[in-house]
């Protein structure tokens, strides 16, 4: 170290001058002093802030409008020192005594799809906080979830570029409803009977809208069939008469089966004799056909036993499944609850009868049909359950393949009127699908759309209108109730774009179940 004039000297070989004198530091006394006053300042402030206020000063914002009256109280939704948990939120949201459970959680899980293999609890589930976000206002919408939760599982992406075509598009899924329906010759004849000018006047005549106008009240025959089939002057082909001891398949009777009686025959008490003539060969005609007609279904009921003496409680209900997927387990729901309303009309045919332990017998059965109807309710049907609704069919042993066909054909002479609309199958009227399962994860609100778009601009699958207004006839393999009339995703992106109308995947699809389809919501009781 050199010194040089005025200086200390220099250091380093880059000869750097050393201050005149040396820098002392103030005293640290005073700095701790005042950074302890301040943590001490800051950790009263969370102290009493959590004693007291309720934290209402840490709080990251004001919380919605929905949860305003817990805003003071963050442990109505918080675990201390946690985010807002699930099993906080079901407190209020889960209301597992309610009748319907429409606020389970095990129903949140299905989703609006109804495939029943969802409603098992995912490992990787997410917390209700990750999609409904607290604290950013009270006009928040915490409800509207934006598409970036969405997109962090459903890898999707844009609406328009990269979202999946229609499951029902994609897997050619037919509309297999069992029922023989051509939209085009109906079409033309409400057309023709009501004189109608609009022809989309005629889908309203069988479509109607329920009051919201978001979906469609179910078809009915008595409703929107009756004016035109089964009129008074509907009736049988001449059947065969089968006799006690003959082997050979025949209908038996009117008049024997009211001598037989019973708590089957309940119905044969509103049914008169002179609806039966019969005719020369031992052979007998009913006049007028009803809808599922008893008579039918009784004598077509003892051709299914012949084939299928096994069948047990399938004998119960008037048709029978054709197929049992898993989102359509919601079928199981009325099948099981048609088999106990007839097992409720056979006791009540039975009520009138003195004896006294067959009326200890009565009592046994309400109580156990009440069991059973408790446990239907609160059953989530499986494909394993299915067996009321699609039996296996184990033929007779002692029933001859020729017989067999003997039998089968009987079946369809009994049931020719009927199969002019339906499917007979196994000497079995097929159960008919009312309602389609198309968007089983969406929802589509009719009202909506049908201010911008009228029915046979979207639904073009089935060439209606333009069958309906020219002299030629569309081949029949394209009028078929199997076919679904349904447009495709490209008709949904020529107006749900970014410069129209909204194409978030809230628009379209919710999480939570659908409250008010209650009938299909009984199963997820656990």
């Amino acid at each position: 170290m050199a010194k040089t004039e005025g200086n200390k000297g220099v250091f380093g070989k880059l000869q750097l001058a050393l201050a005149r004198r040396y820098v002392f530091p103030e005293s640290r006394r005073s700095m701790i002093i005042l950074g302890g006053v301040g943590c001490l300042g800051v950790l009263a402030y969370f102290v009493i802030d959590f004693a007291w206020l309720k934290s209402s000063f840490t709080a990251s914002g004001p919380v919605s409008s929905f949860h305003a009256n817990f805003e003071k109280d963050c442990s109505s939704c918080h675990e201390q020192f946690k985010t807002a948990t699930s099993a906080k939120c079901s407190v209020c949201h889960e209301k597992t005594g309610d009748a319907l459970g429409v606020y389970s959680f095990a129903a949140h899980d299905v989703y609006r799809s109804g495939d029943l293999s969802r409603i098992k609890t995912n490992a990787e589930e997410h917390q209700c906080s990750t999609c409904h976000l607290e604290h950013a206002g009270r006009e928040a919408m915490i409800t509207e979830v934006p598409d970036e939760r969405c997109i962090t599982c459903h890898e999707f992406g844009s609406f328009n570029r990269n979202h999946p075509q229609f499951d029902f598009v994609a897997q050619q899924t037919p509309d297999d409803s069992t029922l023989r329906f051509p939209h085009i010759q109906h079409v033309k004849e409400v057309v023709k009977q009501e004189k109608l000018t609009d022809i989309e006047r005629a889908c309203l005549y069988c479509h109607n809208p329920q009051p919201d106008g978001k979906h469609f009240e179910p078809i009915a025959f008595n409703t929107h069939c009756s004016s035109c089939h089964l009129k008074s002057n509907s009736e049988t082909p001449p059947l065969r008469i089968r006799r006690l001891g003959d082997p050979a398949p025949g209908v038996e009777l009117f008049e024997d089966m009211q001598r037989r009686g019973g708590p089957a025959m309940v119905w044969a008490k509103n049914m008169s004799a002179s609806e039966f003539q019969l005719k020369s060969g031992n052979r007998v005609v009913k006049s007028p056909i009803r809808h599922a007609d008893p008579w039918i279904l009784e004598n077509l009921r003892t051709l299914r036993r012949m084939l299928y003496p096994e069948n047990g409680l399938t004998d119960l209900i008037k048709a029978n499944g054709h197929s049992a997927a898993p989102h359509q387990m919601q079928m199981m729901q009325p099948v099981y609850d048609e088999a106990l309303q007839t097992l409720r009309g056979y006791a009540e045919a039975l009520r009138g009868r003195p004896e006294p332990e067959l009326q200890r017998e009565l009592v046994k059965i309400d109580s156990l049909l009440k069991v059973a109807q408790n446990k239907i309710r609160r059953q989530t049907f499986e494909a394993k359950d299915a067996k009321l609704f699609m039996p296996a069919m184990k033929l007779n042993s002692r029933v001859s393949p020729a017989q067999a066909q003997e039998i089968n054909a009987f079946a369809d002479d009994l049931t020719r009127r009927c199969q002019r609309c339906h499917v007979v199958v196994n000497a079995a009227i097929q159960r008919v699908q009312k309602d389609q399962q198309v968007l089983r994860r969406a929802e589509f609100n009719h009202r909506a759309h049908i201010l911008q778009r009228r029915c046979l601009d979207c639904h073009t699958e089935i060439p209606i209108l333009a069958q309906t207004t020219a002299a030629a006839t569309t081949q029949p393999v394209r009028d078929q109730s199997a076919i679904q009339n349904i447009p495709e995703i490209a008709n949904c992106r020529s107006c749900h774009n970014s410069s129209e109308t909204s194409n978030r995947c809230v628009t379209c699809h919710f999480f939570h179940p659908n409250k008010t389809n209650r009938s299909s919501l009984l199963m997820y009781l656990d």
